[in-house]
């Protein structure tokens, strides 16, 4: 039994076996992370094996008997078994994913990491005496999102239309950056397309390399560059948008806003030819080194070990291995044709930030999306047709792509006939090749849902506005913005009206009792918001659901004390002097929040926030906060 005494010195840790699959370290030189990582696994190599599993401070693989997970070494494979016992636990220490950085998501959010939604069920009933359109006659369904992203809730509820009444709806979209805002628009357009110019199939696999993918086939990019141009040339022009474009509306955002997002279908539309312009392959792979350091050669396993261990442990079976690496090593989620037709850069999923270079503030543009969990599970996991999801062998017999083109085609097929008579519909029009006048009902076209852009940071400033207090039936909040959920938010949904919080459940960096404690934070901030638990809903991982207090006053002053540790604030305004257009740059609608600076290295540009680090601050606050020194998880 080795002791304190008898400890081997720290050369002995450079006698590894040279194997293809295990970690090099050369004579004489110990580098500086090797020489951290072992002085922090120093207690455990001096322990015996059996005075490990003891250690109340360890990991739960090594308290069980010093045996690590498969997926921290390459393709599962075992060390070799010369190596000493105590070689083998500092391996398993420092080739572990680092669960609860949250370093794999970024700090800009491109899509969903939740199932859609169907916005009518979510909201309460449908009161005709207090929610009539005095102008058309028809209840009108009012909707905050906060972080929705992807578009994917308002898709679902709009193609479902026919199970409900008739109803009108108004979507107020809130975002933190207004890249967002852009592939909103760029969404819609594309679904809402002229079926005669582009069919169903068409469509459906141009969304999903848009929305999903990294590289575009050559015809999509095109598509993308025309949408982008005729964009850019109608936000600037309310008048021709409102007539092109009646289901959008722009008129909330402020004027260096639209600026921005003029200029980000610029950028879309080709102002910088070439893709060195965005070189996106190698965005992608800078952002995967920096993500698994030293695991980088060992990425496979580690997908094996996300995919299965988390993924599927948590609902999302149906994401094939195959397709979840090919993601994970080039950010391709639906290849729907060869993979070769794959190469020019998606400027879609590009973003900026400010750095600091040279003591100045420039912007830059890069890739800092999500690398961990992936586009599956908007679309996915789900599905209303059962056999979809059947197995054969305990093996689904579908996989997520497949469940996802299927999913979208049918949203889309849903969407194309708006406007076509349709029996179940009050509206009454004439149907052609009539002689007699026969008139039928006609079902919502696109001017019977509007979405509202609302400016960026503006949660905590709605309830100011007379036309937003008490307005809304349905309140919408993505797990990464849960920090704005606040009194002064809650001010702004009528009594009765409903709260859906998506939780963290395929956040595949995070841990099972961070998951929990951050379920508990959401309730206790909904109930300072004023909100309850529904009663008799249904269980769900995926959503927390809330109602508004039917008694209960909504509490909008900012001296009312909520419940429970506070969170800190993060930075909501634009700095005046940064928000100008630079030229031939898409400048960055979003500041950076930085630990103890105001400014990061230029360096740093193509670097995701670290574990350590409080970037991306306003996207993900309760993953980094907790590393922080945060209370968020400890209530």
């Amino acid at each position: 039994m080795t002791t304190a005494s008898t400890r081997p010195p720290l050369a002995s840790l450079e006698v590894v076996p040279q194997r293809s699959h295990w970690p090099k370290v050369r004579s004489g030189r110990v580098s500086l992370t090797f020489i951290g990582l072992f002085i922090e696994v120093l207690p455990v190599c001096i322990l015996p094996l059996a005075d490990c599993r003891k250690e109340p401070g360890l990991p739960a693989q090594l308290r069980s008997g010093g045996r690590a997970p498969r997926s921290t070494y390459q393709g599962g494979r075992r060390p070799p078994p010369g190596i000493p016992e105590r070689i083998k636990v500092f391996v398993c220490v420092t080739m572990t994913t680092p669960a609860g950085s949250g370093a794999g998501f970024g700090s800009v959010s491109w899509w969903g990491l939740s199932p859609a939604l169907d916005l009518q069920a979510e909201s309460p009933p449908v009161d005709p005496d207090l929610q009539a359109d005095t102008e058309h006659g028809t209840p009108q369904l009012d909707v905050l999102l906060l972080g929705s992203v992807d578009g994917r809730h308002l898709l679902r509820t709009l193609a479902r239309v026919e199970l409900w009444s008739p109803r009108r709806f108004r979507f107020y979209v809130l975002e933190n950056n207004l890249e967002a805002v852009a592939r909103h628009m760029l969404i819609f357009s594309l679904a809402l397309e002229d079926p005669e110019k582009m069919g169903l199939q068409e469509r459906s696999e141009a969304f999903l390399e848009v929305w999903g993918n990294t590289l575009l086939r050559p015809p999509v990019a095109a598509f993308v560059r025309a949408q982008a141009d005729r964009l850019a040339h109608l936000v600037p022009e309310p008048d021709s948008l409102a007539e092109q474009l009646p289901w959008i509306s722009l008129g909330a955002l402020k004027f260096r806003e639209r600026d921005v997002l003029e200029a980000v279908f610029r950028f879309w539309a080709g102002g910088e030819k070439g893709p060195e312009a965005f070189p996106m392959s190698r965005l992608w792979d800078s952002r995967l080194r920096h993500y698994l350091g030293s695991r980088y050669d060992a990425r496979r396993g580690v997908s094996d070990w996300d995919l299965h261990m988390k993924l599927h442990d948590r609902g999302a079976r149906v994401i094939h291995i195959r397709e979840f690496r090919r993601w994970r090593d080039t950010g391709v989620a639906f290849e729907l044709r060869d993979s070769s037709a794959y190469h020019v850069p998606n400027r879609t999923l590009a973003s900026g930030r400010l750095l600091s270079h040279r003591g100045e503030r420039v912007a830059a543009r890069g890739y800092w999306g999500d690398i961990a969990t992936g586009p599956f599970v908007a679309f996915g996991i789900e599905a209303d047709d059962e056999n979809l999801l059947r197995t054969s062998n305990g093996q689904p017999i579908k996989t997520a792509g497949e469940i996802t083109l299927h999913n979208v085609t049918e949203l889309f097929r849903a969407l194309t006939a708006w406007g076509r008579p349709r029996a179940s519909q009050g509206d009454l029009v004439e149907v052609p090749g009539e002689e007699d006048g026969t008139r039928e009902p006609a079902a919502p076209g696109p001017a019977s849902f509007t979405i509202c852009f609302l400016p960026l940071h503006s949660s905590q400033t709605l309830h100011h506005k007379t036309c937003y207090k008490g307005q809304f039936q349905l309140l919408y909040v993505a797990c990464g913005m849960a920090h704005l959920l606040s009194p002064e938010l809650g001010a702004c949904v009528a009594p009765g009206g409903h709260l859906i919080v998506e939780l963290a459940r395929y956040l595949v960096d995070l841990r099972q009792e961070q998951l929990q404690a951050f379920t508990a934070r959401v309730r206790e901030l909904a109930q300072a918001a004023g909100f309850a638990p529904q009663p008799g809903a249904r269980p769900s991982e995926t959503f927390a659901r809330f109602y508004k207090c039917q008694d209960s006053a909504p509490v909008c002053t900012d001296s009312v004390a909520e419940p429970g540790p506070p969170i800190p604030e993060a930075r909501d305004s634009l700095s005046e002097d940064l928000t100008q257009p630079l030229q031939g740059r898409t400048p960055p609608p979003v500041p950076l929040q930085l630990p103890s600076e105001s400014q990061v290295s230029f360096s740093e540009a193509s670097a995701p926030p670290t574990g350590n680090s409080k970037r991306g601050l306003e996207i993900w606050p309760w993953v980094y906060r907790p590393l922080c020194g945060s209370q968020l998880f400890h209530s």
